[in-house]
């Protein structure tokens, strides 16, 4: 029997980073998708001024300035998944119980808002080869056929998941893809050092090393206006 495609819930550490899986709450597909749906995208901005003075300015009649590339966009995963009641696929200790009984399992892993960590479950998408770490973003339930008295025996759930990234590596990927200084950081009345690395890199740990980085010999005396330099940190 081929793999089935599993829905597993992610524990995150306290820097916002999957540190591990709780496959005991997983859900695996009763049959899996005929087909899914991978997207990726790359976003570009115009030219900057200095880009177009260097030029010599936009020739008359150009249809657009070439486009600079400037981060790469969020991956998605769409796929459906066939919920069955009808005996057709045996059921076992993953799949058995009623069709709202399987889609309120699958639910609890990817929908439902959990009060510990105030947010719904990053999950893992397993198939095969294929592994994806993302949140879901839609998430939509067709019922397809019912006993007499209206009780569903079948259900196609269409999935949306967009891929999951840290704080601390969004930040830490924005830096290095650019060539200047657009992630550098204005100093604001109320901000601390401490408080400026948690909100970039999700650790407030990291005050003496950007202190070090900015030339600031002592990490209290910050005052409004100053720019802030925040480079990547390994």
């Amino acid at each position: 029997m081929p793999d089935k495609l599993s829905i597993i819930p992610c524990t995150l550490n306290n820097s916002g980073s999957v540190s591990g899986t709780r496959d005991g709450e997983a859900f695996t597909a009763m049959l899996n998708p005929e087909s899914f749906k991978h997207d990726k995208s790359i976003n570009y901005s115009g030219m900057s001024k200095s880009d177009i003075k260097k030029a010599g300015g936009i020739p008359l009649g150009a249809s657009a300035a070439m486009p600079r590339f400037k981060n790469t966009g969020s991956e998605k995963v769409s796929f459906s998944l066939t919920v069955d009641g009808t005996g057709v696929v045996p059921p076992n200790s993953e799949n058995s119980g009623s069709i709202s009984g399987k889609i309120k399992a699958l639910s609890q892993v990817v929908y439902d808002y959990k009060g510990s960590s105030h947010e719904p479950n990053v999950v893992k998408l397993v198939w095969g080869s294929f592994c994806f770490y993302g949140r879901l973003t839609s998430m939509s339930t067709d019922y397809t056929l019912f006993t007499p008295d209206g009780e569903p025996l079948r259900a196609k759930v269409s999935l949306s998941f967009t891929d999951y990234t840290s704080i601390k590596e969004e930040a830490l990927k924005a830096n290095k893809s650019s060539p200047d200084l657009t992630h550098s950081i204005e100093v604001k009345a109320g901000d601390t050092l401490p408080l400026l690395c948690h909100r970039v890199y999700k650790d407030s740990t990291y005050y003496l090393d950007i202190a070090r980085i900015n030339g600031i010999t002592n990490f209290r005396n910050i005052r409004p206006g100053m720019r802030l330099k925040f480079p990547p940190l390994k």
